[in-house]
C-alpha cells in the first residue's frame, strides 16, 4: 500500500470512528481515541512496528467496547473486521487489528493474554495512558457517574486479586478502581517510553489520592 493510500485509509478510518462514537459515553469518545492514536504514534517512534497496523488499532479499539454491549468482546474486532474489509486492507493486518482489540483492555489483576505482538504492546500502552493522571481521573470519576457508582465508601475495601468477570462486574465505588487498575499500569507498562510516560502521570494520582483522604478526614 503506497503512502497515500495509508493517509486515505487513516482519513477514511477516523471518519468511520467519529460517526460511531457520536453519542459515547465521554471517557470513550472521540477524544479518547485521538489521545490514544497520538500516544501510539509517540511511542511507535521508539519501536520496530508495523505503523500503520497501530494506528488502525489504536482508532478502532474502542469502536464496540464491550462494558458497552453487554461484556460481548467479538462486537468490536466484528465491527473493525467490517469496515477495514470494505477498505480492501490486507487479510494479515485487518486479523491482527481484531487480535490487537481483542486483548487491548485491563481485563482485572490476574488475567494474562495469550496474544503478544510489538503492535499491540504499542496501542495498549497508548490506552493505558489516558487511564493514568489528570485525563485518567477524568475519565474514571465520568465512568463512575454514568453508572451511578458511589464515589467511595470505606466499608466496601479494594479488591487486587479480581477474576476477569469479577472485575467485569463489579460495581464497586469508583476510588477503589485507583486501586484495582490505574495504579497497577505502571508496572504493566510494556514499551520504554510507555514506561517513562506513565511515570508522571502515576505520580500525579498519588498525589491526588492523599489530597483526596485528607479532605475526607477534614469532614470527620
Amino acid at each position: 500500500m503506497i503512502e497515500m493510500d495509508k493517509q486515505v485509509l487513516i482519513l477514511k478510518t477516523i471518519e468511520f470512528v467519529k460517526s460511531e462514537l457520536k453519542n459515547a459515553e465521554g471517557g470513550h469518545d472521540w477524544w479518547h481515541i485521538q489521545r490514544v492514536w497520538n500516544n501510539a504514534k509517540k511511542i511507535s517512534i521508539t519501536e520496530k512496528v508495523n505503523v500503520l497496523t497501530v494506528e488502525l488499532a489504536a482508532l478502532l479499539h474502542d469502536i464496540a467496547e464491550a462494558k458497552f454491549h453487554n461484556g460481548d468482546e467479538e462486537i468490536g474486532p466484528a465491527k473493525a473486521c467490517e469496515f477495514l474489509m470494505q477498505q480492501n486492507v490486507d487479510a494479515i493486518i485487518i486479523e491482527h487489528v481484531k487480535n490487537i482489540i481483542r486483548n487491548i483492555s485491563f481485563k482485572g489483576g490476574n488475567f494474562i493474554s495469550e496474544f503478544h505482538s510489538l503492535e499491540l504492546a504499542v496501542v495498549q500502552d497508548a490506552d493505558r495512558l489516558d487511564a493514568l493522571g489528570a485525563i485518567g481521573i477524568a475519565r474514571t470519576f465520568n465512568y463512575g457517574g454514568f453508572k451511578n457508582r458511589e464515589i467511595y465508601n470505606p466499608e466496601i475495601k479494594p479488591d487486587l486479586f479480581l477474576s476477569k468477570e469479577e472485575y467485569k462486574n463489579s460495581v464497586a465505588p469508583t476510588i477503589n478502581h485507583f486501586y484495582e487498575k490505574l495504579l497497577l499500569l505502571k508496572d504493566r507498562m510494556n514499551t520504554v517510553t510507555g514506561k517513562e510516560l506513565a511515570e508522571q502521570r502515576h505520580h500525579f494520582m498519588e498525589v491526588y489520592l492523599k489530597q483526596f483522604y485528607a479532605e475526607v478526614e477534614e469532614d470527620k
